[in-house]
């Protein structure tokens, strides 16, 4: 006889009960059969060994470990505790109820542990603790090879497939990259490489730890794909801000005649947010409607955001408008759209609406109005609400709204303010605020304030290069050569070097990527023979009182031409009279570009957008829609 005909349960009044509850199970009504529980146990039937699994397996997922511990005490008083399925869904309850120690004692109170060993070594994975479930997994590999050298025996301890998909999944951080390679080692020398299920945990785990090219390489080696992998690797390029890569992994799925989910569609609207390429987010628009996913609020306020930050804010509001569902979420995402964008009296009206609506502001709306506000210079109404935030609505400061607070009355000029605000913080300043100061400072060239908050700035982030090139521009605008000697000293000691320019534009469906200095382009000529006449005419037309460099600046600093300059260039050679060409930029508009814009739009009449590091500016006429405060 087997052991699933020995586990075949002889018809008696319990077994009624235990069919409908594993049929709630399957549904995953998993409150209504714990309900159903009690009213069995009201109605004097008693349960039995075939009853816990369902009732175990629904503690693990509503994660109830008060329950789960009362259903421990009806095992055993009913016998039941010797039955290795049920110690298997104890073990699998504890573990999932964030209780591994108790899982433990149910594991080795077992007098022959083999079928729970999976359970327990997915247990210490699903809390985060792989070094005890590669501790047990050892042990388990060492009772297979004792069991290898009887003869006769008919149950034992094997590694399969999900005993390695538990030990992968449970390193999901970098701090435990080191054992996820071995893991990869051990999956391989099993002979589980092809197994779907595996892979897909590999490239994940390499996702989550950060190592993209690592989860790629698995990617490529894979010879048959699910949606799992695709998702897998389309969300692992977006998280670690490989957008292009997005893209391209996408455009490969939809070839292999894989059908994209919410998910996938999520990870590449953020790409095409990151990188400004709405002609591809309206694809991907197009694609929701076919599929059904038009109502999916998450995929919707991702919409919104593409458009956006894509610099087409009519077609995001239009988005917002259209949505049935209004969550806070939805409110921060248009609220900051508008913020980006400079439309801070947009985006003060947004806000007041969604608190008539009735929409309870978070801690992530008030960071964004309040960013809002500081750059369109509306310092009052920010100040306003960063009171009513901690008065009306009992939300705490966290240092990011602390640092748009210094940002708002930095920019304004009122450093004292600024800095005082910053001693009186309830929790430390950290990098952000400093750095908000420090902004400030270089608006204001004032050199001595800008020393105190670059001091405290680069003790919190000794590696964060912006902060050094904005302390060796203060020290520019003012003439200080010996500062900007002992800046360029300090980076090169620190082994720091700035990040390259480059800059993104959209033509034809298609993504023209531009570095600094770029000369790579099939139209270079071309593209540096107008520049040439663009700044000839720019020094024709050019204000007295404003400084201009241009272009010989550029190369003399040994920089090249910057690449948002080289993207203008391209958009205007290739795109008709009259048509708005919107620029992408990793950094921020240097002072020059930002006055090569403005006269270059006037000169060509036409309306350029270019949104860099920190907000959007739209150039036209010779204005900048950030008034030159950014």
């Amino acid at each position: 006889m087997s052991v699933a005909e020995r586990r075949a349960p002889r018809w008696n009044p319990t077994t009624a009960w235990n069919n409908q509850l594993r049929q709630l199970s399957k549904q995953r009504q998993y409150r209504e059969a714990l309900t159903l529980y009690r009213h069995m146990l009201r109605s004097s039937f008693f349960p039995n060994v075939f009853t816990f699994p369902f009732l175990l397996k629904s503690c693990a997922f509503l994660s109830l470990p008060l329950t789960a511990s009362q259903l421990h005490a009806h095992v055993i008083r009913t016998g039941s505790l010797p039955d290795p399925y049920t110690r298997s869904s104890l073990i699998n309850a504890y573990s999932k109820c964030s209780l591994p120690h108790h899982a433990r004692l149910v594991f080795d109170q077992m007098p022959n542990p083999t079928i729970c060993y999976n359970a327990m070594v997915s247990g210490y994975s699903f809390n985060s603790d792989p070094l005890r479930a590669v501790s047990l997994f050892r042990q388990m590999r060492r009772e297979e090879e004792e069991e290898e050298g009887e003869v006769g025996s008919d149950v034992g301890v094997h590694v399969n497939a999900v005993t390695l998909l538990s030990l992968v999944s449970g390193c999901s951080v970098a701090t435990h990259l080191t054992v996820g390679v071995c893991l990869h080692g051990c999956v391989v020398g099993f002979g589980f490489g092809a197994d779907l299920a595996v892979a897909n945990s590999l490239v994940t785990m390499y996702v989550k730890c950060g190592e993209v090219e690592l989860a790629r390489r698995v990617f490529d080696e894979m010879p048959v794909k699910d949606l799992i992998t695709w998702n897998a690797m389309i969300s692992g390029y977006a998280q670690n801000g490989h957008a292009g890569s997005v893209l391209e992994v996408y455009g490969e799925m939809k070839l292999s005649g894989v059908r994209a989910d919410a998910v996938t569609l999520l990870g590449v609207l953020s790409a095409c947010a990151n990188l400004g390429a709405q002609g591809i987010g309206r694809e991907v628009e197009r694609e929701m409607e076919r599929c059904g996913f038009g109502c999916n609020p998450f995929l919707r306020n991702a919409l919104v955001n593409m458009y956006a930050r894509c610099g087409n804010l009519t077609r995001a509001r239009e988005v917002f408008d259209c949505s049935e569902e209004k969550s806070v979420v939805s409110w921060t995402v248009i609220i900051g759209g508008y913020g980006i964008h400079g439309h801070g009296k947009v985006a003060v009206d947004l806000f007041d609406e969604m608190v008539e609506s009735g929409v309870r502001p978070d801690e992530t709306v008030f960071v964004t109005i309040l960013s809002a506000c500081s750059h369109a210079g509306l310092t009052d109404r920010g100040l306003g609400y960063f009171e009513e935030m901690k008065m009306k609505y009992g939300v705490k400061p966290g240092p990011e709204h602390y640092a748009c607070v210094v940002d708002l009355l930095g920019r304004a000029g009122r450093l004292e303010e600024a800095m005082d605000l910053i001693k009186s913080m309830k929790v430390k300043p950290d990098g952000a605020v400093w750095g908000a100061l420090l902004g400030a400072c270089k608006i204001h060239k004032n050199v001595e304030l800008a020393e105190l908050a670059f001091k405290h700035v680069v003790e919190l982030e000794p590696m964060n290069i912006g902060y050094y090139v904005l302390l060796s521009n203060i020290y520019t605008d003012v003439n200080n050569l010996e500062g900007v000697l002992r800046v360029r000293v300090m980076m090169r000691e620190r082994k720091l070097r700035k990040d390259p320019g480059c800059s993104y534009v959209e033509y034809k469906g298609k993504m023209h990527l531009f570095y600094s200095g770029d000369r790579t382009h099939r139209q270079s000529k071309e593209i540096y023979r107008m520049l040439d006449e663009l700044e000839s005419l720019v020094n024709e037309i050019r204000p007295p009182d404003e400084k201009y460099e241009g272009r010989n600046e550029e190369l003399l600093m040994g920089a090249g031409v910057h690449s948002e300059k080289l993207a203008i260039a391209f958009a205007l050679l290739n795109t008709r009279s009259g048509t708005e060409i919107t620029v992408m930029k990793n950094l921020r508009v240097c002072v020059d570009c930002h006055l090569f814009f403005k006269l270059v739009s006037k000169i060509v009449n036409r309306q350029f957008i270019v949104r860099d590091a920190t907000r959007f500016h739209h150039f036209r006429d010779g204005i900048c829609s950030c008034k030159d405060y950014w």
